[in-house]
């Protein structure tokens, strides 16, 4: 057995406690399957730095009370050695939606009573046979526009359910073609290269047939809320990329902290990945002169020789915060009775 399938057994085993834990028992479950000096960073509000104890108190606990009848509804799973820091570090990488009856408030998002879907995209390192460090992105603006409390001006793109890969393809249990991993991986060093250099020209619009170098016409963008899903390279320039580049200044690209690939998948997480300075325009905000971080995780589908899904999650709410706007505290001021 490989020891990325090693470390694959090792995930799942705690999805499977995951999934059926009840309330007061996340504890117990972290303490079995983390190292005693495990790093977890969660999305805004949720924190970062936290301790097993921490996690299961924090985060775990209030999601199970939240949610009733909840299913941990996966459509993406792979694994694969990291490309962006020790390349002997497995992680692994999971994506879907935490599916159920959405009764109790969250974040002081108010519960519905009906079937609610909040997104998340999860990393795991995997050392020693425990999980290392985690990082979990939840998409909290999907949720809160499913509550009724959407805080933002109307987004560019389309936010819905989103669907998994076109192919159904994306849980791979179990033993990958390694050079199909390595394919996928250099195709998206290659684009984000293509990237960096659009960046480092100062030219803020490009042409479709740029992007087609490494992304298929009928590309599929998958954006968080607030932002939302766009179609097609063109669509996808008009209804995100120009927006997001002209919207924005002053970019840098601080790096990730995991990049992977296996089969025909490829994701990463950086923390943050970028730094800028809004010019006005983007999610509705002003110019200013305040830079601000985005925690972002990009999880790709190649198809052939080029791209064709592209999953994205954003740290929205830490970077609004960044530039003194706290949605959770606009939410609670739009919630608040006369």
């Amino acid at each position: 057995m490989t020891g990325i399938c090693k470390a694959k057994q090792i995930v799942l085993a705690y999805h499977a406690m995951l999934d059926t834990a009840g309330e007061g028992e996340a504890g117990s479950l972290l303490q079995a399957h983390v190292a005693p000096d495990y790093k977890w960073r969660g999305t805004y509000p949720l924190g970062e730095d936290l301790d097993a104890h921490q996690v299961a108190a924090q985060v775990l606990e209030p999601l199970m009370r939240a949610f009733s009848k909840r299913q941990w509804r996966r459509d993406i799973f792979f694994a694969g050695h990291n490309d962006a820091g020790d390349e002997r570090a497995i992680w692994t990488c999971s994506m879907g939606h935490l599916m159920g009856l959405y009764d109790r408030p969250w974040l002081d998002i108010p519960a519905t009573g009906k079937i609610a879907s909040l997104r998340f995209a999860e990393f795991h390192e995997v050392r020693n046979e425990s999980i290392n460090q985690t990082a979990i992105f939840f998409d909290v603006v999907g949720l809160m526009q499913q509550a009724g409390c959407y805080p933002l001006p109307p987004a560019t793109g389309c936010y819905f359910i989103y669907p998994g890969p076109r192919r159904h393809d994306g849980l791979l249990w179990g033993e990958s073609d390694p050079a199909e991993g390595a394919a996928t991986l250099e195709l998206v060093n290659r684009m984000i290269a293509d990237l960096d250099a659009l960046n480092r020209s100062g030219v803020d619009r490009c042409s479709p047939e740029y992007l087609a170098r490494t992304w298929h016409d009928d590309m599929v963008w998958y954006g968080p809320a607030g932002i939302g899903a766009t179609m097609s390279i063109t669509r996808y320039q008009a209804q995100h990329q120009f927006p997001f580049r002209e919207g924005l200044a002053d970019k840098v690209y601080n790096g990730h902290i995991a990049r992977f690939a296996e089969g025909s998948y490829a994701g990463f997480f950086g923390w943050p990945n970028l730094t800028n300075r809004p010019a006005g325009g983007f999610l509705g905000l002003p110019a200013s002169q305040t830079p601000g971080d985005m925690r972002v995780v990009d999880i790709y589908r190649r198809d052939g020789d080029k791209l064709a899904e592209n999953w994205v999650f954003m740290d929205i709410p830490w970077y609004l915060k960044m530039q003194g706007l706290d949605i959770f505290a606009r939410m609670r001021t739009m919630n608040a009775l006369p």
